[in-house]
């Protein structure tokens, strides 16, 4: 059996648990492609994962687990015939995947930066569609500067939306950079989201009890949805959203990235060997854009 290189946890913890691991590589079933990773995006919900969390539905975790559901990468085998979609097991030398949920790079579209969107660009895209936000409103993004944050807020502006979005007083003039009205969060911010208000929508990428603040703030709970509180959006009638996947979304994100009309930040990059280093660069919660790890 063919093996690979991985970053994976052999129980979950601290980012320090973190370490290389070999396991069996993948192989492409009907359907799937084999693509060796070049580079993997790292989010608040990788972080989440190796801490103990799966996603609602997620079957228990086999170990070692590997996380990372982004990647870019270079096809080098294929198989038949269309099966499902597999998620997570990126921070990998190859994964697989289903042909339906891949789409070529374009040229002038770096490693980094296309390993860094699918997962993030597709959720802010998701979460446009799930609210409901049209030109004209006004949506209220919590977490603004980070990967999704920064997603939803440029293709929001881009729809004649009024962003108003939420980070650390060092984020602001990166905030406005984006098109969008920036607010620090912090002690005093429920008074000052007021002040920058009404809203017609809110995102929250931060978590942090923010939806408490959220449900004051706007009437309608079909149009408060997070991203990473999904026991308090539950428990207060919100949404929860994930991202919904498709080879037409992702291909249009890449075509924006391509003529310069959506930019991904990325802040740092890491290799695979101190994916430990990335999770807690995530971690800190003060960044901007999106952290990676280097793979080929």
């Amino acid at each position: 059996m063919a093996m690979m290189r991985a970053a994976g946890v052999a129980e979950f913890g601290a980012a320090d648990r973190l370490r290389i691991v070999a396991v069996p590589r993948p192989e492409p079933g009907p359907g799937e492609v084999l693509v060796r990773v070049r580079a993997a995006g790292v989010q608040p919900a990788d972080v989440a994962v190796r801490s103990g969390w799966l996603p609602p539905g997620a079957p228990p975790a086999e170990f070692p687990v590997v996380p990372g559901n982004e990647f870019a990468g270079v096809v080098e085998g294929t198989g038949e015939e269309v099966a499902g979609f597999r998620v997570m097991r990126c921070y990998a030398e190859y994964v697989v995947v289903p042909e339906t949920q891949i789409v070529p790079k374009p040229e002038g579209v770096g490693w980094a930066e296309a390993g860094a969107l699918s997962a993030s660009g597709q959720t802010a895209h998701t979460a446009l569609e799930r609210l409901d936000v049209r030109k004209g409103e006004t949506l209220l993004v919590h977490g603004a500067a980070g990967g999704v944050g920064t997603m939803i807020t440029q293709l929001a502006v881009r729809r004649g939306v009024r962003v108003v979005g939420t980070a650390s007083a060092a984020n602001q003039d990166h905030l406005r950079g984006l098109g969008a009205v920036p607010v620090v969060y912090g002690d005093g911010e429920p008074d000052r989201l007021r002040e920058a208000g009404p809203f017609d929508a809110v995102l929250d990428a931060a978590g942090r009890g923010n939806l408490r603040t959220d449900v004051e703030l706007v009437a309608d709970r079909s149009r408060i949805g997070s991203i990473v509180d999904w026991e308090l959006a539950r428990e207060l009638g919100c949404l929860w959203i994930g991202s919904d996947r498709n080879q037409a979304r992702l291909a249009e994100l890449l075509d924006l990235v391509a003529h310069g009309e959506l930019r991904v930040t990325v802040r740092a990059a890491y290799p695979l060997e101190e994916a430990w280093k990335a999770h807690a660069d995530v971690e800190s919660g003060h960044g901007r854009g999106k952290v990676v790890l280097i793979v080929g």
